[in-house]
């Protein structure tokens, strides 16, 4: 384990149990057991290298009404730095105690998340004479809502990956042409440009590097055997990530390698008036993210098509790069349930794509922020949303076709594409700068 620093956390470890504990006593409750290794991690400040692509440490906790909390863990996981940031107030336990620690509740009232607990959790507590109480994880919540701090994290993180990512395309836009580059040579070359930071701590997940009908498999995972070359004629997808102190990033370009059909460009557009339908949503308060999942399908279904995986989900800070309870998603589809309000605070992708079965994969992919929206004219009583985006790489123009977007798309396009070159162009050297310059020229 280590130290997240309350500097990137934004509230104290204490702060964050102690609300717990006031959320247990609203409950008229003892305890509350932790599994989920994120609400750990989060809950306590601390981070870890248990889990590829994710920074936490397999343990449990209790989290009792007044705060202190018993953390289960292998003992050599604890330096000094980690005990003394922890405290008195959090009991540390070797992680086999924690089975027969639950059977010490007798009489008590204790909470256990039915989604995220083992059904071997409840048994034991109910074995040791505990009250059980069903509730969701308290942390979920507390965790997908990101003050002040974890957000300016989240913002320097995104400028920073996004010019490492701008050096990667300006490297593929000069040089996959030639077929000399595989899908595995290219995640090896966007890794070199994401740690040529310095402040690279992971990838936030196994990258996605496509080409062809690679692409058109949502969740392609290339080995030494699937590598395959990158060749003209084809749409190259890269969707990746990074894992910074300061922020998780999570974000999809595509590439065509040669001109591109217009059947791709059509199709890219179509995504593309999605993407930005779901960037420019406007919603009251307490709309579900199943409610606005069609804003970006629209484009798509006028013209038959669709996409089968979700549009958004949310994302941790410096934690999980899938976290919930937050996400836009179809709720017709399996696994799609997007129930959960969306919230000032909230993180989100905004990725919706097309797929053409052994041809060719589209997804374009910002993160975006749930932010207080003023409408001139409106309630004002009621309280309205919409998104900000914070990820910042061109999109690749040569698959727009202008003609299919809206006046108000194409402002929507050029705006996003000035701010990339304002928060991007300063990051990377003149060659890649001149090659953004023309990237993000204004289009229409």
């Amino acid at each position: 384990m280590t130290v997240h620093h309350d500097d990137f956390a934004g509230a104290s470890s204490a702060a964050k149990r102690a609300a717990i504990g006031d959320w247990l006593i609203d409950k008229r409750a003892d305890a509350v057991v932790l599994s989920a290794l994120d609400s750990i991690a989060w809950l306590l400040n601390v981070r870890g290298g248990d889990v590829d692509h994710t920074p936490v440490a397999l343990a449990y906790a209790i989290v009792h009404a007044d705060g202190a909390t018993d953390l289960f863990v292998a003992p050599d996981k604890i330096d000094d730095a980690v005990r003394q940031h922890l405290g008195n107030s959090v009991r540390l336990h070797d992680r086999t105690r924690f089975e027969s620690t639950l059977r010490d509740f007798a009489g008590r009232r204790v909470v256990a998340d039915p989604a995220g607990s083992v059904a071997a959790i409840v048994y034991a507590l109910e074995a040791g004479g505990a009250t059980v109480i069903a509730q969701r994880d308290p942390v979920l919540l507390a965790k997908s809502i990101k003050n002040p701090a974890e957000i300016a994290g989240h913002r320097a993180a995104s400028a920073r990956d996004g010019a490492a990512l701008t050096r990667f395309l300006h490297w593929a836009a000069t040089t996959c042409p030639a077929g000399t580059e595989t899908e595995l040579s290219a995640a090896a070359k966007l890794l070199e440009c994401r740690q040529a930071s310095g402040l690279l701590r992971d990838t936030s997940f196994s990258t996605i590097s496509a080409t062809g009908a690679h692409g058109a498999i949502p969740h392609y995972h290339v080995t030494d055997e699937s590598d395959a070359t990158i060749e003209p004629g084809h749409l190259f997808l890269i969707d990746s990530g990074g894992q910074y102190a300061d922020g998780t990033t999570d974000v999809t370009r595509v590439l065509p390698i040669g001109p591109p059909t217009p059947d791709m460009r059509d199709r890219f557009t179509r995504v593309l008036k999605g993407h930005i339908a779901i960037a420019t949503a406007v919603f009251p308060d307490g709309t579900m993210g199943g409610q606005i999942d069609a804003f970006a399908r629209r484009p798509l279904w006028e013209a038959g098509l669709d996409y089968g995986h979700g549009t958004g989900h949310g994302i941790g800070a410096y934690l999980s790069v899938h976290e919930g309870p937050q996400r836009i998603a179809n709720p017709a589809y399996p696994g799609g349930q997007a129930l959960e309000p969306l919230r000032a605070g909230m993180l989100l992708s905004n990725e919706p794509g097309y797929y053409k079965a052994g041809e060719y994969g589209i997804r374009i992919e910002n993160l975006v922020l749930v932010e207080p929206r003023a409408i001139p004219g409106g309630d004002p009583d009621r309280v309205m949303l919409g998104f900000e985006t914070l990820t910042f790489a061109p999109i690749e123009r040569d698959l727009i076709d202008p003609a299919l977007l809206t006046v108000d798309e194409l402002s929507w396009l050029n705006a996003y594409h000035a701010k990339v070159t304002q928060i991007i162009g300063p990051l990377v050297e003149d060659e890649v700068k001149a090659w953004l310059l023309e990237k993000c020229a204004p289009v229409g």
